[in-house]
């Protein structure tokens, strides 16, 4: 009986007494996908897709799952192929989070990883035979109990360096399975506090505004990064970039290279959406796309400078620690960066394929 109960906690946030807040109804309602999608099967997943998504559901996907409206193509095109490749596919969430943005809109953010394992190739990435995860952060945009925008990043270049088929450059941060909250508190439970979640979220406006001071205002130091960083925090980068320890840690293998490499960040704000909402210690933000800069220089992933200006699409969680930011997970469409260079990542991975069994020698595509 112990066991259920706790498992009922992570899975349904429970408010204290019979009429939830919309937030915390929220979470209880995506919690149903959650569950479905912890012992995965098509029938039931399907089924809870159904009754939470409107028919004209929009969903912004990462490169190169893309942009599909509706469940039938939501499910076919995308967890049907990944169920393929991992029947025993699973869901774990480490945070779930839920509040309005300044719009008014009313958003659910879950960070977390599907696993399984890789027993068939998937999007051409050959299997491993092995246990794989991939990290995920979704939003789900909700309207009178219904879903109906969801943005969602996976870190497709995690599971490539597991299978051991990633073609670019080597990470400068630390590259692992990336944990959830050092407080083991990420599964936000109810009730919705509107006080400290506005002021949670105030911090980490505040705090982007100033780093957006550098370098066009002046050096690190007008970015206040003390006043925000906890001395301990970690900063979960995507596969590809990696993790960063401490503020030095966050500069060295992310900013410095970062803004050496684009270096006009903030020039481009009229064209860009950022919706910021917070949840107790809790904030996350979503844009589709966020960020616009400039290639202009090199040392950013190996990437040669070309002077092309590209966007960049960033679903991030922060979690606040005695009114310091501590831990912050960051998932960047990096596929997505490398297409609009011209850089075509699986086209690279189907080169090797080429001498690997079970691939089309010809075209490094993986036979049915």
């Amino acid at each position: 009986m112990l066991q259920l109960f706790s498992m009922l906690r992570i899975f349904f946030p429970i408010g204290k007494g019979v009429n939830l807040d919309r937030h915390t109804k929220n979470k209880e309602l995506i919690s149903a996908l959650r569950m479905a999608m912890y012992d995965f099967s098509e029938s039931s997943v399907r089924k809870v897709l159904d009754r939470l998504f409107i028919s004209e559901t929009v969903l912004r996907l990462c490169y190169p799952l893309g942009e599909k409206v509706g469940v039938d193509n939501f499910y076919m095109d995308v967890f049907a192929p990944l169920l393929w490749a991992l029947p025993d596919l699973e869901r774990r969430d480490t945070i779930v989070m839920a509040g309005p943005t300044q719009e008014g809109a009313d958003w659910v953010g879950c960070c977390g990883y599907y696993t399984g394992t890789f027993s068939k190739a998937w999007l051409d990435i050959p299997p491993t035979g092995h246990q794989v995860a991939m990290r995920f952060h979704e939003f789900y945009r909700f309207e009178d109990d219904r879903v109906t925008e969801v943005q969602a990043l996976w870190d497709i270049p995690e599971v490539m360096m597991q299978a051991g088929a990633w073609p670019m450059a080597p990470s400068l941060g630390r590259e692992w399975q990336v944990p959830g909250p050092a407080t083991q508190d990420g599964i936000i439970q109810g009730p919705y506090d509107e006080s400290s979640s506005s002021a949670t979220c105030q911090l980490i406006i505040d705090m982007l505004t100033a780093m957006k001071r550098h370098p066009s205002e002046g050096g690190p130091e007008v970015m206040e990064m003390n006043k925000f960083w906890h001395p301990k925090m970690n900063w979960y980068g995507p596969s590809g970039i990696g993790t960063g320890r401490g503020i030095e840690g966050f500069r060295n293998w992310h900013q410095i290279p970062f803004l050496a490499a684009m270096p006009d960040r903030g020039q481009f704000v009229d064209q860009i959406t950022n919706h910021f909402f917070g949840d107790g210690d809790y904030v996350g933000v979503t844009g589709w796309p966020n960020m616009i800069q400039t290639m202009s220089d090199g040392g950013w992933m190996g990437i040669a400078p070309s002077g092309k200006r590209i966007t960049l699409r960033s679903l991030d969680f922060w979690r606040l620690e005695n009114g310091l930011i501590r831990e912050n997970w960051v998932l960047v469409d990096l596929l997505d960066v490398y297409d609009q260079i011209g850089v075509d990542v699986f086209a690279r991975i189907r080169e090797f394929n080429k001498v690997r069994r079970g691939f089309d020698p010809e075209t490094g595509v993986a036979l049915k």
